[in-house]
């Protein structure tokens, strides 16, 4: 499965089996989280065993309390850690699609009880559980292209076609708080429409848009 294949795939999921992941499926994963953490100056970390990261009421509530494993989003505080977080965090998501896993992007957990490392200076921002659903997950209703963007109607293809994959990004409560702009010399602007974890999903669609830069043949904007 292709990255952009993986984009059309994935669905958030909650509710997983009580199966772990199998050791090379792990290790797969493990090696483009750390590829990620490098290449975002973080300090992802997949964990295998989820420990009591689901332990509060309302997250067992939401079904996350069954995902076996999770992906600790680190890194060192400062502005635009969410965005990057985002961003490098979205592509490990993709990867895990690739593997016949499932996800969902978590803003709610118990932080102490996230066996992850934290040095002086970091912050735990969210985390990824993963594992392997019950069901794939399903799509669900969100806004038109219009609505999140501008300049797109006279846009170059790749530009229509970024906004296409950036609706299709997982973003908190469905909220899509964010604006892609085509400014009159060309350029780009994402706009962050503020709204819960909007600053982590900012990154999240950053990364679906440049999928269609790359699908073009052009750089990326934010890798």
């Amino acid at each position: 499965m292709t990255e952009l294949e993986a984009v059309y795939a994935r669905h958030s999921v909650r509710a997983y089996l009580d199966k772990k992941i199998e050791a090379e499926t792990a290790k797969k994963l493990n090696d483009t989280v750390l590829e990620c953490s490098a290449a975002g100056g973080l300090h992802l970390q997949f964990l295998p065993d989820a420990g009591n990261t689901f332990g509060r009421l309302l997250s067992r509530v939401m079904g996350l309390g069954s995902a076996p494993a999770v992906i600790a989003c680190v890194g060192k505080d400062g502005p635009g850690l969410e965005e990057r977080i985002g961003y490098w965090g979205e592509k490990a998501v993709l990867s895990a699609q690739s593997l016949g896993l499932n996800t969902c992007w978590a803003g709610t957990f118990s932080p102490k009880g996230v066996p992850c490392e934290i040095a002086p200076g970091e912050k735990l921002a969210i985390v990824i559980a993963v594992g392997y659903g019950k069901t794939p997950g399903t799509p669900h209703r969100g806004k038109s292209a219009d609505q999140v963007s501008s300049g797109a109607a006279d846009g170059p293809e790749w530009f229509r076609r970024g906004v296409e994959l950036a609706l299709l990004a997982p973003t908190a409560i469905n909220q899509q708080k964010f604006e892609f702009v085509l400014e009159k010399d060309g350029s780009v602007t994402s706009v962050d429409r503020r709204g819960p974890f909007s600053s982590v999903d900012l990154g999240i669609v950053r990364y679906h848009f440049d999928l269609a830069r790359k699908e073009a043949g052009l750089k990326p904007l934010w890798e």
